[in-house]
């Protein structure tokens, strides 16, 4: 990483006026990321430059999974072109920019500056514009009430009529770093009033609009995308290897690098060549002309052979042609099948040309037990390097490392471009090692999800214009949906059953991934998460696990679904109250307390973010866990059990499946009740079993007395 000098070739004669203490004012070659760091690969030449209407803002991103970003002026009302690129230049540069209140990062992210510059900044400058503004000091007060009332008359969306208020905010909160010209008025806009009191309304992108993915969706995608690691993936990895050299042994590749044959050599090789097809009742590789006919593909048959692609030239090349094999349409590989699908090959011969296809479908299925059985961020998961996971011999656990992006700051709070160790690793369970194995035999690079399995050569001068090698968000989308593809039209052909449902909240987005995990592991944390994988942590370890710490977000996650999940509870809880059922046990006062004022408290109650959930999930009045055939009122100063967790976690959970009979935590509802019956029933068929050994009728015989006595408590009180 370096930071380039800055280059003045063309500064002004004069600076304006008003330029305050410590702000560098640019010349029209001014690099315009002159004050940030610059990727190593960057091409130094190719910096854009202040006069540029056009700036590449990529040699300063060091996500590899970022996509191309670029800022273009000329979207901009010429009027204010100039003054919006000085000002635009001071929040790349200026080491004191300010960010908007309630960020937790100094220096605005380019990344940051790019999403508004598209999403608002553009808006309200043509606005101003067409005020006849050339010069933000000519706004004035009454203006800036115009601009809100003309977003009410054209009917702006509310969350985009903040983002739009909030770019007003941030050009006004920059005027000490400003020249006099570039300055709003001194006083605040729209006399300090917030947001939300000025529109009148609560922005409903607040909420996290992130849908999970449907639990049958989900299942079955997992459940091939492991096929494909487990059963697929020795004959994709072999099929690849053999196209690579094939590949590599093409005439461009090797020319002046072919080994001379002796004489009579490729004659020889020829001979064992035509047997070996015979003897498989294989054809000649060949294509299919324009016309209909067929011709033998002798570039293909030169890499298999290794010889020069003039062979059909040669007395070997004539000895082919009059082998009398029939001429194929296809060119197939030698790599056999093997894996099976209900007793038969689970893929017709490989064809040449499906190769990469098949290569980039493993990798897909790779991405998907990595990035959901992780709960790692996409952007974390495509920056993952080769060498990731490891065995740690003490615990037994899986590790993986990698970099986060989200929430790396340096000690003055800017954002770390270049990304943080993690100094947690994710607790991962081995079939996402597995993945990551398969992942490092698949291809070279170093990251293990690059946007190309195998390297192009790039033409000097022509580089792409993004700089990261991973895949990006857009591009891992579409490789999910070509997935999804080819395994349903895999099943119909196949006459199967399991294909991969379409969603019911749409697109298969990698960034659903984690809702998704978060949803299973709150919903079923004892079930089945496809294919019978069964979560072998303990509830901790899964949590912490998969969440590596709190800073990583996932437990936020998490606790967005277990508000849902604890509401919709409180919700069936006080309906069935209201209808009349009745609670029993040490706790029974305090479940009908808790029910009807949870209720009362957080009806309509909307969260503003997945961290607000877990703060709110701290409340008393919605600790109510309910198990098998109990309820447990939660107070970790009383509760028997061991619980999970710290008892000043807002998290903390009581282990259900270690229930104490006598603990002062435990009601019983009538849902309860019908479940201990159950087992009565059970209990009395085994107790009146003649066969059973004495010990486990005596042991039987006592739990069935307890619970018989629990059922006949909860009815009298329930008749009182």
């Amino acid at each position: 990483m370096t930071s380039p000098a800055p280059i003045m070739l063309g500064e002004h004669e004069e600076l304006p006026e008003g330029l305050p203490d410590g702000t560098f004012w640019p010349g029209p070659d001014t690099l315009v990321l002159m004050n940030r760091p610059i990727r190593d690969d960057a091409d130094p030449v190719r910096l854009s430059r202040f006069a540029d209407n056009r700036w590449d803002l990529n040699a300063g991103i060091f996500e590899d999974h970022a996509r191309s970003q670029t800022l273009n002026f000329e979207i901009i009302p010429e009027s204010l072109r100039l003054a919006t690129k000085y000002y635009v230049w001071q929040l790349i540069n200026h080491p004191k920019a300010r960010t908007m209140r309630r960020s937790t990062t100094g220096r605005t992210a380019l990344h940051t500056i790019e999403i508004f510059f598209y999403g608002s900044l553009q808006h309200v400058l043509k606005w101003f514009a067409a005020q006849g503004i050339t010069e933000f000091c000519q706004i004035t007060h009454d203006m800036l009430w115009a601009y809100l009332d003309a977003l009410d008359a054209d009917d702006v969306a509310i969350h985009k009529r903040y983002r739009r208020l909030t770019e007003v905010r941030r050009l006004w909160i920059q005027r000490d770093l400003l020249p006099f010209f570039l300055r709003l008025p001194e006083a605040p806009p729209w006399e300090g009033e917030d947001t939300q009191d000025l529109l009148e309304r609560t922005r409903g992108d607040r909420e996290n609009r992130t849908k999970r993915i449907g639990e049958h969706t989900m299942q079955a995608l997992l459940r091939w995308s492991i096929r494909f690691m487990e059963d697929f993936s020795e004959d994709i990895l072999a099929a690849w290897d053999e196209h690579r050299t094939l590949l590599a042994r093409r005439p461009e590749h090797m020319r002046g690098n072919r080994r001379r044959r002796k004489s009579g050599e490729l004659k020889a090789d020829v001979v064992a060549y035509i047997d070996r097809l015979r003897s498989r009742g294989e054809s000649l590789p060949g294509t299919r002309r324009e016309d209909g006919t067929l011709e033998i593909a002798w570039r293909h048959i030169a890499s298999q052979l290794n010889c020069a692609n003039s062979i059909y030239l040669t007395v070997s090349g004539r000895m082919i042609i009059e082998s009398g094999l029939p001429i194929d349409e296809d060119i197939y590989l030698d790599t056999p099948v093997t894996a099976e699908l209900d007793g038969q090959p689970w893929h017709p011969r490989i064809p040449f040309d499906q190769v990469p296809q098949l290569a980039r479908l493993l990798s897909t299925a790779c991405f998907v037990i990595v990035a959901y059985l992780s709960g790692a961020r996409v952007g974390e998961v495509l920056n993952l390097r080769r060498g990731c996971v490891s065995l740690d011999d003490i615990t037994g656990l899986w590790l993986m490392q990698g970099l986060y992006f989200k929430g790396a700051e340096d000690e003055d709070g800017n954002k770390i471009p270049e990304g943080t160790v993690r100094e947690d690793p994710w607790v991962v369970i081995k079939l996402v090692a597995q993945a990551v194995a398969i992942l490092e035999r698949l291809h070279e690079s170093h990251l293990l999800f690059p946007n190309r399995l195998k390297p192009i050569k790039q033409t000097p001068g022509k580089e792409p214009k993004r700089r990261g090698e991973a895949r990006s968000d857009r591009i891992i989308a579409e490789d999910l949906a070509k997935f999804i593809i080819w395994v349903n039209e895999r099943c119909q052909q196949l006459g199967r059953r399991d294909s991969i449902p379409a969603d019911p909240g749409g697109t298969i987005a990698p960034s659903r991934f984690r809702r998704t995990l978060a949803w299973f592991i709150r919903r079923k944390p004892r079930g089945l998460i496809a294919a019978s994988i069964q979560y072998g942590h303990t509830y901790t370890r899964m949590l912490q696990g998969y969440a590596g710490s709190y800073e990583a977000g996932f437990l936020d996650d998490y606790a967005f679904e277990d508000w849902l999940f604890r509401m919709e509870g409180i919700a069936e809880d006080e309906r069935r109250l209201l209808a009349g059922e009745h609670i029993s046990g040490p706790a029974a006062d305090a479940y009908r307390y808790r029910v009807q004022a949870a209720s009362r408290e957080f009806a309509g109650r909307v969260l503003n973010s997945e961290r607000h959930a877990r703060d709110v999930l701290g409340n008393p009045l919605l600790q109510i866990h309910h198990g098998e055939g109990m309820t447990c009122v939660l107070n970790p100063a009383t509760a028997a059990c061991q619980l999970k967790g710290p008892a000043d976690d807002p998290m903390v959970t009581p282990d259900i499946d270690d229930c104490r009979p006598r603990c002062q935590c435990l009601a019983r509802t009538d849902r309860d009740i019908a479940v201990i019956q159950e087992r009565v029933d059970e209990l009395t068929e085994i107790v009146a079993d003649p066969l059973a050994p004495r010990i486990r009728h005596a042991r039987e015989q006592h739990e069935l007395e307890r619970l018989r006595m629990i059922i006949e408590e909860h009815e009298r009180g329930a008749q009182q």
